[in-house]
């Protein structure tokens, strides 16, 4: 994950949070309908930062590697610029970190096959490049049984470019394109009107898959952990906002 681009997602995103014992509590989530996750076939996971796919669809990744589905996983941007002000890491080596933090949080999933695809376009300017993306991701889709890419409501001007780019290349390709959302779970609320809640679907995960996602997740130490003592080494990710992403259950809109 990276820091938000645009005023009101900086002010919805850097606001205090949506507690997440109200989202457990919401009857809602759990009567949403249920979706059917491909058997076969190849399925193209976008992710506009490095952990994204892990945060908002990793436990249906591991549901889909145990099914022995081929998997591809895009990273957009290598997320290098989560700390931009950070006086211990670097632009490169956080990119660097990134994506080994990427692969063994893949591995922790069980989808130690899958194929990562590094764009290296830049972080924090998706939308900038969102025409070029939408092109690289319709080579990419061919042949493609289902893609998934972040949310194009969830006020993170990548994570919205980066879907936009997605539902443009799965359109060109003939593939149906799942969003799921990162963000959304810590600036909405349940019922909230700017969630459209009516296209939205639910994927139960068993305890051992949500076991596997925590364990994905805790890889991210560079989003998670603060890197040093300064504020612009701060964690992107405190418990907070990772215990919406540790549900026994996924939520993508169709």
């Amino acid at each position: 994950m990276t820091a938000p681009g645009g005023q009101a997602a900086v002010h919805a995103i850097d606001a205090p949070g949506t507690d997440e014992a109200l989202w457990r509590t919401w009857p809602v989530l759990r009567s949403l309908p249920t979706l059917d996750l491909p058997a076969r076939g190849r399925v193209v996971i976008v992710a506009a930062h490095p952990d994204d796919e892990v945060l908002g669809f990793g436990g249906s990744i591991s549901l889909l590697a145990s099914a022995g589905v081929e998997l591809t996983v895009v990273s957009v941007t290598d997320g290098e610029r989560s700390h931009p002000d950070s006086r211990v890491v670097s632009g490169a080596a956080l990119a660097a970190i990134r994506a080994v933090e990427t692969r063994e949080a893949l591995d922790e999933l069980g989808a130690d096959r899958a194929r990562v695809i590094r764009l290296g376009i830049p972080d924090t300017d998706v939308a900038g490049h969102e025409v070029l993306l939408a092109a690289e991701l319709t080579d990419i889709l061919s042949g493609a049984a289902l893609c998934v890419a972040p949310w194009t409501g969830d006020l993170h001007a990548d994570h919205e470019a980066a879907g936009r780019a997605a539902l443009r290349a799965a359109g060109a390709a003939g593939v149906p394109c799942l969003l799921y959302p990162v963000w959304m779970w810590h600036w909405a609320r349940p019922d909230d009107p700017r969630v459209p809640w009516d296209s939205a679907a639910r994927i139960g995960l068993p305890p051992a898959t949500v076991a596997r996602k925590a364990a994905a997740v805790e890889r991210f130490a560079s989003q998670i952990r603060p890197l040093g003592p300064g504020p612009g080494d701060a964690a992107i990710l405190p418990p907070d906002e990772t215990a919406h992403h540790l549900r026994d259950l996924e939520v993508v809109f169709r």
